[in-house]
């Protein structure tokens, strides 16, 4: 690759991955939520029984910690309640509240805004395609990180 491109590359990924970022941040702003905590609260909203810490790490594909910091910034805002697992005492089952699901649609609505917005003018085959592409260039970029999904 010749260094215009790499050049070309690099700040076309870093500025659309800041803006995408910012504009996450501000159109959750108004539900309360920073980015990262709305994709926390959809998974437990996709749960209605509720998860388990661990859970919930392997699903998104963090650490343990990760979640636990997670939770404890979210802790103040009564979306959700932390209940013990029957039989097992080290372990806590985490279920939304009714704020907590009330918030699941209006975090789809968020996240319908941020899609559409991003992807105005494509038609829906570039839509698809850019997914296919931005997947390509995640796995390609997983090869560099531990991170997981």
């Amino acid at each position: 690759m010749e260094l215009a491109d790499v050049l070309a590359t690099n700040k076309a990924l870093v500025k659309v991955a800041k803006l995408y970022r910012g504009a996450q941040a501000d159109v959750l702003s108004d539900l309360g939520l920073h980015p990262g905590q709305d994709v926390l609260l959809w998974m437990l909203g996709q749960e209605p029984g509720g998860v388990t810490v661990s859970e919930i790490a392997a699903r998104l594909g963090v650490e343990q910690p990760t979640v636990t910091r997670s939770l404890s910034r979210l802790d103040q805002g009564d979306w959700f309640v932390r209940e013990p697992v029957p039989g097992d005492r080290r372990s806590t089952r985490i279920q939304l509240t009714g704020k907590g699901r009330a918030a699941i649609p209006q975090i789809e609505a968020a996240w319908r805004v941020l899609a559409e917005t991003a992807t105005a003018g494509l038609a829906d085959d570039q839509r698809a395609l850019l997914v296919e592409l931005l997947e390509k260039v995640r796995g390609n970029l997983l090869t560099l990180t531990a991170e997981v999904d």
